[in-house]
């Protein structure tokens, strides 16, 4: 599948609506108006629907996030170009995509097996240079860390203090918190290695964070 006049149609008209939703940060926009999210669907119905601002099942019971809340958790991390960029939960591979196109250097972890190996190829294919890591999220990545920026797309039931040790002094984390049907968008300045500058951005709903490596 490639690019067209339809879905490019599709993607300004996405990013119009976005904007009407209260998505103002120019690169955000810009990325999502860039960034071919028909790429991530594997059904051919579904492609027809991509640039709908909906989510969408994909593999493993996971899904591909409604774009206004890839828009919205992108526009709090205020990324910078080469900021380094951890994100927990690589699932269909979009954010990641995202992020790249914000010019982030994105290191991404993946629990379910057969996302990762299926996202680390689509995302090669793509020209999208992504680190990706089959790994436990609450974790992180140590050996990489600091990083200037986390984003967790998954209902985290708590706020992972590993996380929170691999960011640098200055970065921020955004995180989905609860475990019912919504979850409280936070984000979390870190200031010093002990203290925390923690604000509330609205509800939304996302699958839940899971812990270990799945089949």
């Amino acid at each position: 599948m490639t690019d067209s006049f339809l879905f490019k149609g599709q993607r300004q008209r996405l990013v119009q609506e976005l904007q009407t939703k209260g998505i103002t940060h120019s690169g955000v926009l810009q990325a999502i108006g860039t960034v071919q999210r028909h790429m991530f669907f594997n059904d051919s119905i579904l492609q027809s629907h991509a640039y709908d601002d909906k989510a969408f099942p994909i593999d493993a019971g996971q899904t591909i996030s409604q774009p206004y809340t890839v828009a919205f958790q992108t526009q709090l991390l205020n990324i910078q170009s080469k900021d380094k960029v951890l994100e927990i939960g690589t699932g269909s591979g979009y954010q990641a995509a995202v992020l790249y196109a914000l010019g982030a250097r994105v290191y991404s972890i993946e629990r379910q097996k057969q996302l990762y190996f299926k996202t680390k190829q689509l995302l090669k294919k793509m020209n999208i240079f992504v680190e990706t890591f089959l790994g436990d999220g609450y974790k992180g990545l140590p050996q990489f860390a600091p990083f200037d920026k986390i984003i967790i797309t998954a209902a985290a039931p708590f706020i992972p203090r590993p996380l929170l040790d691999q960011l640098t002094i200055g970065g921020i984390m955004v995180v989905p918190i609860g475990e019912g049907i919504q979850q409280k968008m936070l984000k979390i300045k870190k200031l010093s290695d002990n203290e925390f500058e923690q604000s509330e951005h609205g509800t939304f709903s996302f699958v839940p964070m899971l812990g270990g490596i799945a089949e």
